[in-house]
Parts: structure tokens; C-alpha cells; sequence
């Protein structure tokens, strides 16, 4: 039986619309206020980033970008939010670095990072200070590495928690420069920068944003930054790896989506958050934040997070960590 001309055009032209309306939601997007969450409490440095970011996005596309804080379980209450969210583009991720740690330090996640996040934009790289106080009497990361050495187990680094970057920075460093450090856990840097100032740690490997007030006042001696070049924000501190081979490390955040999203949307958010990166404002501020930016597309994005698992997820499992 031969279907009329009319009925024909009517069926095809249903079977069209899903991807034309789909296509002119993208085009439009957004049309409505946009939330981002983020998983750890206001004015951290994943907070500051989101924020700074947000309110660019919000003057670029004319709609509200929103940061909600949803601390707890490293990132992780966060994190299933927006996997769970209807994937139309209004409900991100402030993806870092920790959901690619969490992918080893955690058993039994309701989720899988790479699979059920969408990769959106990368945002910012960050690194590490290698500090100390001032009592204790080394200079450089070789007279560290020596002290250490001829004291193991006696010399407490401060971690700003479980599965944290100051906490894994150190535990690469201990492997790589084979020393024993006894690691003593925070609740945060702020938490254990008090101590770390008042001497009942002795070292600690924190994020430049937390310490480098404090490196700058002197109430700390930076030894060595965890990069693998010098920060401009730190100019006279050599990279650790200028001593330890091989050794380089650091936080990184970035936009994410529930899986699912609509291509045309993740593009369209891709192109503004890399215009936003290259503007020499925003730049000078990450700059500021000890910082810098990190530009790649949704292909790219992927890529990075299925390696930075990789290589970090032998570093967790060969020190035993588990989150908490």
C-alpha cells in the first residue's frame, strides 16, 4: 500500500522535528538562570574559580550563572546532583580534580566520573607550595630531603584531608623522594595552616592560593612549588622537580554536565568559557590566584581526565589511601 504524498511529507516531517526543535533550544541556550555546583564549602579556591567564572558567563550569554555549594564526601554529594540532573544544560559541574582522585579513594560510588559526567571546558591549572616553618632549619628541597632522612617518622606534614591536593601532592612526594613523613589530616588548609605556623607540623604541600599570603608575610618558607616551570607569583622558588626527577603536580577544575547534554549546548559553553580564559583580565586574575588557564576542547577534556585518573589512581593505590 503506497502512502500518499501528504501523509508521506507529514510522517517525515515528524520524524525531523525532535532534531530541529533540539537543535533551536541549543541556539537559543540559555534562556533561563544556570546553576553550577560546586562540592566544597564558599571560598575555597574550586568557590573562588566558579564564581569568577560564573559571573563572566552570566555577562556573556545574559542569563544568571549560579554557584550553589553542596559540600560533603570529597565532591561526591555534588557530583551525583548533577549526574542525576535532566541533562539540558542548566545544572554544571565544577569539576576538579578530586572527582578524578575520588575514581580510586572511593569503592563504591553511585556514579562513574568519566561516563556519567559530560566533559564541558577546562578552566584552570594550579599548583602547590612545598613549605615549612621557619624553624625547621633547611633551605632547599636537597637539605629537606636529607633532614627527613635522618629523621624518619619524626617529621609531621600537614594534609589538608583525606584524597586533598596538599594531602597527595605529599604522599608523591614521600614516594618519589623516598623519605617517611608522618601525615597529620585537617579539615581543610585552613584548618592546618595555624599549626603548620605555630610549629606543630613542619611541613605541608599547599595550594598557592591558601599560603602564599603567609609564604610572602614570612611566616613560612617556601622550598619548592610542585609545578613543573617557576610561578610568576613565586619567581625565586624552584620547581621540586629541579630535585626530585619526574616529580610535578597539581589541581585543575573545569566545567562538566550531566552525560546526555545536548552537543550543541556543551559547544556553545566550550566557546564562551574559552573566550573568558583569554581575556587578559581574567587571565591576570587566575594569575593572581596562583593560577593559569587552561584552555582544551570537550575532546581534549576527556582525554585529560581518563589520564590524570590513570596516573594518579597508581599513586592512591600504591600508598593505601581510602576516603573517608
Amino acid at each position: 500500500m503506497k502512502l500518499a504524498r501528504r501523509q508521506f511529507l507529514h510522517l517525515g516531517g515528524a520524524a525531523v522535528l525532535p532534531t530541529v526543535s533540539r537543535v533551536a533550544r541549543a541556539q537559543a541556550y540559555p534562556t533561563r538562570p544556570v546553576r553550577i555546583l560546586v562540592g566544597y564549602a564558599a571560598g575555597g579556591p574550586l568557590d573562588t574559580s566558579a564564581r569568577l567564572m560564573a559571573q563572566w558567563l552570566s555577562d556573556r550569554l545574559g542569563q544568571q550563572f549560579v554557584v550553589e555549594n553542596r559540600p560533603g564526601a570529597g565532591s561526591n554529594i555534588a557530583t551525583e546532583a548533577v549526574v542525576r540532573a535532566r541533562p539540558d544544560g542548566y545544572t554544571l559541574l565544577q569539576a576538579s580534580a578530586s572527582n578524578a582522585w575520588n575514581a580510586a579513594l572511593y569503592d563504591n560510588l553511585n556514579f562513574n566520573f568519566i561516563r556519567d559526567i559530560a566533559p564541558v571546558a577546562t578552566v584552570r591549572r594550579a599548583g602547590g607550595i612545598m613549605e615549612v616553618n621557619p624553624s625547621v632549619s633547611v633551605r632547599t628541597v636537597p637539605e629537606f630531603i636529607a633532614y627527613a632522612k635522618a629523621n624518619p617518622g619524626k617529621i609531621n606534614m600537614a594534609s589538608a584531608g583525606t584524597g586533598s591536593a596538599p594531602h597527595l601532592f605529599g604522599e608523591l612526594f614521600k614516594f618519589m623522594a623516598g623519605v617517611d613523613l608522618t601525615t597529620v589530616h585537617y579539615r581543610g588548609s585552613g584548618a592546618a595552616l595555624p599549626d603548620l605556623i605555630g610549629g606543630q607540623v613542619q611541613v605541608m604541600f599547599d595550594v598557592v592560593i591558601s599560603s602564599i599570603g603567609h609564604v610572602k608575610a614570612g611566616k613560612l618558607r617556601a622550598l619548592g612549588v610542585t609545578t613543573a616551570a617557576r610561578l610568576d607569583t613565586l619567581p625565586d622558588v624552584p620547581p621540586i622537580g629541579d630535585f626530585v626527577s619526574g616529580y610535578k603536580a597539581f589541581s585543575w577544575d573545569g566545567i562538566g554536565a550531566p552525560a546526555g547534554t545536548p552537543p550543541e549546548i556543551i559547544a556553545i559553553l566550550n566557546k564562551q568559557v574559552n573566550a573568558v580564559l583569554a581575556d587578559p583580565t581574567f587571565k591576570a586574575r587566575l594569575v593572581d590566584l596562583g593560577a593559569e588557564p587552561f584552555i582544551s576542547s570537550p575532546a581534549e577534556f576527556g582525554k585529560f581526565i581518563v589520564e590524570f585518573t590513570e596516573k594518579w589512581g597508581k599513586v592512591i593505590r600504591a600508598a593505601g589511601i581510602k576516603g573517608e
